[in-house]
């Protein structure tokens, strides 16, 4: 006996319905696959970075208690180039360790610290300085981005209860006024309220980048060359500002 067509839609629709749960029942990931990419971690793929990415593990799993911990991108990671003479003559000295990666985005910095928590260091110190790759290679918007940010700051307070979590505001970008600069002012601007509504004494927000730019919104080259990374100079200027901050 042939199903009338009525019989038939209606059989089609039910079939149509439990396949579509049937498949989110066996696709929990689906939830996770609908999040920003920068807050699903994910390992570097680009052959340059994965052995630095290596390093950096290593370092979290391996290297003595340090005092202060700095996490972040290429910026971060130049504390060895540019930076190091700063680095050897301020930091170096207090116990600081670099976990600084290049062309990190906040899902690539979730990763390491999933494969290598940063408890076992102890530090008494942790600087956050992640995002800008995240604006600058496209793979996020500025609300993206900012939750990046935010789920590091939070994964790295869990990590380490008794750390002083300091967040370094996304430092300006480009030579002179442009978008991007606008999307890194109202990230930072969010991040200062959700810092502000933490009412956390161990979470702070610092803006060390304001100093690099002159009063007619232009970046000197005597600070950032390419107008995005920083001279020997300005790298003097962030560290005298961790100084600062660690002296309480």
């Amino acid at each position: 006996m042939t199903a009338s067509p009525s019989v038939a839609l209606v059989a089609l629709a039910l079939l149509v319905f439990c396949t579509g749960s049937l498949s989110l029942a066996c696709n929990p990931s689906q939830d996770s696959a609908r999040k920003p990419s920068s807050l699903v971690p994910a390992p570097r793929t680009d052959e340059w970075a994965v052995a630095r990415e290596k390093e950096c593990i290593r370092r979290a799993r391996e290297s003595a208690p340090a005092r202060l911990v700095f996490v972040g991108d290429s910026i971060t990671q130049s504390w060895e180039d540019p930076g190091k003479a700063a680095w050897d003559a301020h930091l170096a000295p207090l116990g600081a360790v670099n976990l600084g990666n290049s062309g990190d985005r906040t899902e690539h910095v979730l990763h390491r610290l999933a494969e290598a928590p940063l408890t076992r260091l102890e530090p008494e110190h942790v600087f956050i300085l992640i995002g800008t790759n995240n604006l600058g290679h496209g793979s996020s918007n500025a609300a993206e981005t900012l939750a990046g940010v935010r789920a590091v700051a939070e994964t790295i307070a869990a990590q380490c209860p008794e750390a002083a979590v300091h967040i370094i505001e996304i430092f300006p970008r480009g030579e002179a006024f442009n978008a991007m600069r606008g999307d890194i002012l109202q990230i930072n601007q969010a991040l200062r309220a959700w810092v502000a509504a933490q009412r956390n004494p161990r979470l702070s927000i610092h803006a060390i980048g304001d100093a690099f730019v002159s009063s007619d919104g232009t970046i000197s080259k005597d600070l950032m060359p390419d107008a995005l990374h920083l001279t020997p100079k300005a790298y003097g200027m962030w560290a005298e500002a961790v100084l600062r901050i660690v002296a309480g």
